[in-house]
């Protein structure tokens, strides 16, 4: 069932990413969809159940606006083709049903409470892999896309995504703003630099995949259980919390670069308002990163903690964190270099 599984969410995916016709993407998303309900209702508990359940409306009703807006372009210019969403309604429309597959504010309610009520694992699988259709087909029509709609749904997310991971002690729903601050990145740019969006998304990609593995495998789910890390795994502490650094984006760390370049580009567009603007609200990320970078390392061995620890097993480093986590923390400072 676990291999049936696996391969109906990796085919759904490729389906997307290779489709050329409305209807074979929309298929590839329905065929995804089905295949991570599974996998969110995993645990018998009902705050999974409950998970699922919004999980699939939210994607059924975007599935629907989807289907919609693809006909009415097929209607209006006899084209069913990907790249030549012409008509302005549907090209709205269809940023709309995508901004709600990915969970970019204002359609990112569900993201928090599906995350919440998911396993880690399962949580890796919906902030990383599921974004990877939705933002596939936001890359193919980005020609089409006036930025002054992208941008205010940009702007959003990151405040959004900052302001909701302040008050978050549930690790998983701060990944989840996290997660909407850096889908908010990449929608103010898209229209203008897609190249530079795509790598800023797959370099959150890369950050927080070997995060999730390192919190899986020290079985940490509140800010609470993360103060006994240290004691246990050095290693490991230390790791996660440069790991949460890149994703502010401090410099020399990866996480960087693509917001360097995100800036750079909005300047040269003169939308220097816009880029100051999200400079700004990028702090108020950083605020909740700092924090769990300083509950991290600041709980240092002998010091007890108030909290019982969890585990007492070494953690299980296996190839992806280790593959991950060098390219995820040293800035690759030849990526200007490849995207000019």
């Amino acid at each position: 069932a676990l291999f049936m599984i696996t391969l109906g969410i990796i085919i759904s995916t490729l389906t997307v990413t290779s489709a050329n016709h409305w209807l074979t993407a929309w298929l590839g998303l329905e065929l995804n969809m089905i295949s991570i309900l599974p996998v969110i209702t995993k645990q018998k508990h009902p705050r999974s159940t409950e998970a699922a359940t919004k999980y699939f409306l939210t994607q059924a009703m975007a599935s629907a606006l989807m289907l919609f807006s693809s006909t009415l372009n097929a209607w209006q210019t006899g084209s069913w083709d990907i790249t030549q969403l012409n008509n302005k309604l549907s090209c709205i429309l269809m940023i709309s049903a995508l901004t709600m597959k990915m969970g970019a504010a204002p359609a990112h309610f569900w993201l928090p409470e599906v995350l919440q009520g998911s396993t880690l694992t399962t949580t890796l699988l919906i902030t990383t892999w599921q974004k990877i259709a939705p933002i596939t087909l936001l890359y193919m029509i980005s020609n089409h896309i006036q930025s002054n709609i992208l941008l205010p749904i940009g702007l959003l997310s990151i405040l959004v995504g900052g302001w909701g991971g302040i008050n978050q002690t549930q690790l998983r729903k701060m990944m989840a703003y996290s997660s909407i601050a850096h889908l908010g990145w990449t929608m103010t740019v898209i229209s203008i630099a897609p190249n530079i969006a795509l790598t800023n998304i797959i370099i959150y990609m890369t950050v927080s995949t070997p995060f999730f593995l390192l919190l899986t495998s020290s079985s940490s789910k509140t800010l609470q259980t993360m103060t006994t890390t240290w004691t246990h795994a050095p290693t490991a502490t230390i790791i996660m919390m440069l790991l949460l650094l890149s994703m502010a984006g401090l410099p020399p760390l990866t996480g960087f670069t693509p917001k360097l370049l995100i800036l750079d580009k909005l300047v040269m567009h003169k939308l220097t308002p816009a880029a100051t603007t999200m400079a700004i609200l990028s702090l108020l990320s950083l605020t909740f990163y700092l924090r769990t970078t300083y509950l991290l390392a600041s709980t240092a061995s002998p010091i007890t903690t108030q909290s019982t620890t969890l585990w007492r097993l070494k953690p299980n480093y296996n190839q992806i964190t280790t593959i991950l986590t060098p390219i995820a923390l040293f800035n690759i400072t030849i990526l200007p270099a490849l995207l000019t």
